[in-house]
Parts: C-alpha cells; sequence; structure tokens
C-alpha cells in the first residue's frame, strides 16, 4: 500500500488554506484505492492567522494532516526540506499553497513514478500572468537551461513528484543557498515532464518580491554553475589583451615619431572600466566565499518551533 506525501510550503496563505485544503482531499478521488495519504503543510514564519487555518484543517484531518511551523521566515525551498523531513511517504509531491499549480496533475505525476521514474516534473508551458512577469520568469529559466543545468525543462516548475530515496539524499545534504528544484535534477536520476498551464492567482497576494526573485537567480546560479567565475577569467584575459594591443600600439607611435593620443577623459574611462571590472569580479568571488562560509558554520537550515504529527494509526487506514 503505497503513502504519498504531499508537502505545501505556506507563507501568508490563511484566506488559501480553507480553499486548498478541501480540494486537496477531494483529488484523492483520482488516485487508485490503494494509496494512502498524508499531507504535510509548513508554515514558513507567517504572521497571520495561516497557523490557526493549518490547525483547523488538521483537526478535520488528524488522520492525514502533519503540520510543522518554523520559528522564522526561512523561504520557500527551505520550508520545502523542513516538510521533506518530516514526510513519512514512499513517495514525495510538493505544491503550491496558492492552487496556481493544479492538483489533478498528481495523479498522473503518480502514474508515472509506478512505471519506474524516480522524479516527475509538472513544467510551465505557459502562465496566466501579466507580460512582465512571464519575461522575467522565461528568462531566469532560459539562462539557467544555458548555463547550469542543460536540459531541463522550458518554463521551469514548481510543482515536483520524487521518490523516498530523492527525498532522504536531498535532506542529508542539507544544502543552503539553492533551488531544492533544480536539487532535484542535479541528482542525476531519469525524469520526465508533464506540462502545463499555471493558473492565475485568485486568492491573496504573492510574497515574492523582487528583492526574492534577485536572490533566488544568484542562489541558483552559483549554486549550479562556474560560469560567473569563468567568465571573470574570459573578461580579465580580454582587458589583458586589450591593454597588450594598447601597448603595441603607443611603441608603434613613438617609434616613429607619431603624435601620441593625450587627454584626461581617455584615462579616466579606462581606469573606471578596470575598476568596475575589479568591483563586479570582486562582489562574485565575495558571494561563493560567502555561501562556502555558510556552509561551513553548519547552521541549521530551518529552526521548528512546533510539530503536530498525523496520527499514525488512523493514517494506516486505507479509504
Amino acid at each position: 500500500m503505497p503513502k504519498l506525501s504531499i508537502i505545501v510550503p505556506c507563507y501568508y496563505n490563511e484566506a488559501n488554506i480553507p480553499i486548498t485544503g478541501p480540494e486537496l482531499i477531494q483529488n484523492e478521488a483520482n488516485f487508485p484505492a490503494d494509496v494512502s495519504f498524508e499531507y504535510v503543510l509548513v508554515d514558513d514564519g507567517s504572521k497571520d492567522a495561516t497557523w490557526a487555518a493549518l490547525q483547523s484543517f488538521r483537526r478535520q484531518h488528524p488522520d492525514k494532516v502533519t503540520l510543522v511551523k518554523l520559528a522564522g521566515n526561512v523561504g520557500s525551498y527551505n520550508a520545502i526540506v523542513a516538510g521533506m523531513a518530516a514526510a513519512t511517504g514512499d513517495c514525495m509531491a510538493v505544491i503550491t499553497a496558492d492552487l496556481q499549480d493544479p492538483p489533478e496533475l498528481l495523479a498522473q505525476m503518480y502514474a508515472h513514478w509506478q512505471q519506474g521514474f524516480k522524479l516527475v516534473l509538472a513544467n510551465r508551458a505557459d502562465r496566466d500572468e501579466a507580460l512582465p512577469q512571464r519575461a522575467i520568469s522565461n528568462t531566469f529559466h532560459w539562462l539557467m537551461r544555458r548555463i547550469a543545468l542543460p536540459g531541463v525543462p522550458a518554463g521551469g516548475f514548481d510543482m515536483v513528484f520524487f521518490d523516498r530515496q530523492l527525498c532522504d539524499e536531498v535532506v542529508r545534504m542539507q544544502e543552503r543557498n539553492g533551488n531544492v528544484f533544480y536539487l532535484l535534477v542535479w541528482l542525476g536520476y531519469p525524469y520526465v515532464s508533464i506540462p502545463y498551464r499555471r493558473r492565475r492567482r485568485e486568492i491573496g497576494k504573492s510574497r515574492w518580491t523582487v528583492s526574492k526573485k534577485i536572490k533566488l537567480f544568484v542562489d541558483s546560479l552559483l549554486a549550479f554553475s562556474f560560469f560567473p567565475v569563468r567568465a571573470i577569467s574570459v573578461l580579465g584575459l580580454l582587458l589583458g589583451g586589450a591593454a597588450a594591443l594598447y601597448g603595441l600600439f603607443l611603441m608603434v607611435l613613438r617609434l616613429t615619431g607619431a603624435p601620441e593620443p593625450e587627454g584626461w577623459t581617455t584615462l579616466m574611462l579606462v581606469l573606471l572600466l578596470v575598476s568596475a571590472f575589479q568591483m563586479i569580479a570582486l562582489g562574485i568571488i565575495g558571494e561563493y566565499v560567502w555561501r562556502g562560509l555558510d556552509a561551513a558554520r553548519q547552521r541549521p537550515m530551518y529552526v521548528v518551533e512546533k510539530l503536530e504529527k498525523a496520527d499514525t494509526l488512523s493514517s494506516l487506514k486505507v479509504r
């Protein structure tokens, strides 16, 4: 009797939970009758009534619902890892609390898992969002495909289905400042991808600010690619080559007696260009060094304030 753990990170989702919870329960009808369910909902340091809404949902289904309350906001991906650590299923799925990703896909993903795929992705072929949001998201995932993880599905994916083995690997690594979805792909297991159209958010307001999106891009890029460091080396070589050519040019002018270029503007332009390159290079190297320091300190990715496990005996009942 396989057990499916559905992990739902929650952050300021008090209005979503009363709708998302029943929809997930209703979606069980799309699965084979022998599947048992566990819902692991993680409150990522919300300051509204999200925790109260989660407790209300658990009271309705004490045999299926596990709640994890984190002491502070650590970000969606760290909250997902906290949910993975608390989950007990044979297979796992991650879905957002705002239902932008359709729960109906979970049954298809489960069918692929039964066929032997340990990782199933639901990639966004399109999305019901404003043009600027689509452009930013598509650019981010295009860059990740080009320079970090070639071959990942276009459009990105926030809905994944994976085996217990992958869950244990990710929890064991405890990787900080990364992207847990790309980390699942990085593990190297064969996967299948299901395209879908992402819905518009109908309830509540997204907490993905511009600064969080920039941090996610930097974290994802540095976690899976050495391209930034390699780019520094290439640009350094190009600048060095340009300086050598310019030096030869000045030498020829001196030997031939031709007038040499003069001017404060030219000197300052070159100085500012080189200085800017040096500062950018130091910043990129500093990002890598800081991540190394953060990993070496071995501080926890999250702190669990409260953990309310599902009733183990009741959760073993078949629907």
